[in-house]
């Protein structure tokens, strides 16, 4: 029996196809654990701010919202993972060491050393998204541009702020 050909099935399409979703699973999945070591890293300068003086609530709750913001997004990116087909990270991995960079900068250096290193990491943040836009599918880019870029500028004015407060403090 011979087998008749495929016209509308292309092998090596088919076959780009799967590597372009895994390359873009593997990229989303970067930004995932990049947005899981955010979240952690807003809890411990939550913590250690709430802990050390009861006066800053105010900036504790702008750092709370800035924690969910980056939350949502982590949420948001699972789900678009899932989406794909892919298998989305559960932890920070490597990010996580920013977080305790961070934990230890606030214990030696004081809060405006710790809101700097969260102002740092918003950058990084920021410019990894940016990078992003072109490793991944038109969905993905369509949620990076409207909500992830934003939040990433909109966390580095408020913590640009919060820092000249501290300093005048």
């Amino acid at each position: 029996m011979t087998s008749i050909p495929n016209p509308g099935f292309d092998s090596d399409y088919a076959s780009s196809q799967s590597t372009d979703r895994d390359a873009i699973i593997t990229q989303l999945n970067s930004l995932l654990r990049g947005e899981i070591s955010a979240a952690e890293t807003y809890k411990m300068a939550i913590d250690k701010l709430s802990d050390s003086d009861r006066s800053r609530s105010s900036d504790c709750n702008c750092l709370r919202d800035m924690q969910e913001d980056h939350g949502r997004a982590a949420q948001k990116i699972r789900a678009r993972i899932t989406e794909l087909g892919g298998e989305a990270s559960n932890s920070s991995g490597a990010w996580g060491a920013w977080a305790m960079t961070v934990q230890g900068t606030m214990n030696i250096f004081g809060n405006a050393s710790a809101l700097k290193a969260l102002k740092e990491g918003e950058e990084h943040g920021l410019k990894d998204y940016q990078e992003a836009l072109d490793d991944v599918d038109s969905m993905s880019r369509s949620m990076i541009e409207s909500e992830f870029i934003p939040n990433q500028q909109r966390h580095i004015m408020t913590l640009d702020g919060m820092i000249n407060s501290e300093q005048r403090a």
